[in-house]
């Protein structure tokens, strides 16, 4: 399944706006979600050349703020190819992503996502695909390096599941 949302411009939110923060399970029916969810894999790729840019397995802990280190070259894409592997032992009824992306403690981006159904004790792939800004509103990688926090929401429908943090950094 693939989305498609926009990459890397310079807009900025209110300064009321929510921090970014890691929020474990708050009832039984989103502990046993993620207790059975796992992502076994993902990776970003240019998503004209379909060159594979960014790989990493091994996302065993949602709730543990987490360091990612993709090469800046990424950020001369004009549109990025995220995928990634996931298992869920429970059914969901509506997967879905919510990602804000924050920079230096401000909002910069939303990114909405839908995965829909999804089969107990399966494994399925995501693909989504991230268009960059125009080159005139993108960020230098020097800037965003280690600047940049993602919070990912999981979502079965309205019921959230959990929200991790990444932290971006930009390898020359």
């Amino acid at each position: 399944m693939a989305d498609t949302e926009l990459l890397g411009s310079m807009q900025h939110a209110a300064l009321d706006d929510p921090q970014p923060e890691i929020i474990a399970p708050s009832d039984e029916r989103a502990m046993a979600i993620l207790d059975g969810f796992r992502i076994d894999w993902m990776n970003m790729s240019d998503a004209d050349t379909g060159e594979v840019l960014w790989e990493e397995s091994g996302w065993d802990d949602l709730l543990t703020e987490r360091e990612i280190h993709i090469p800046a070259r990424i950020l001369r894409c004009r549109g990025v190819s995220r995928e990634f592997q996931f298992s869920s032992v429970e059914m969901l009824e509506g997967l879905r992503l919510e990602q804000r992306i924050f920079f230096n403690g401000g909002l910069m981006e939303e990114w909405f996502f839908h995965f829909g159904f999804v089969i107990p004790n399966s494994t399925n792939t995501w693909q989504q695909t991230i268009e960059a800004a125009e080159e005139s509103k993108m960020l230098p990688a020097a800037a965003l390096d280690g600047n940049v926090l993602i919070e990912t929401a999981f979502y079965d429908d309205d019921l959230l599941v959990c929200k991790m943090l990444l932290r971006v950094f930009y390898d020359m």
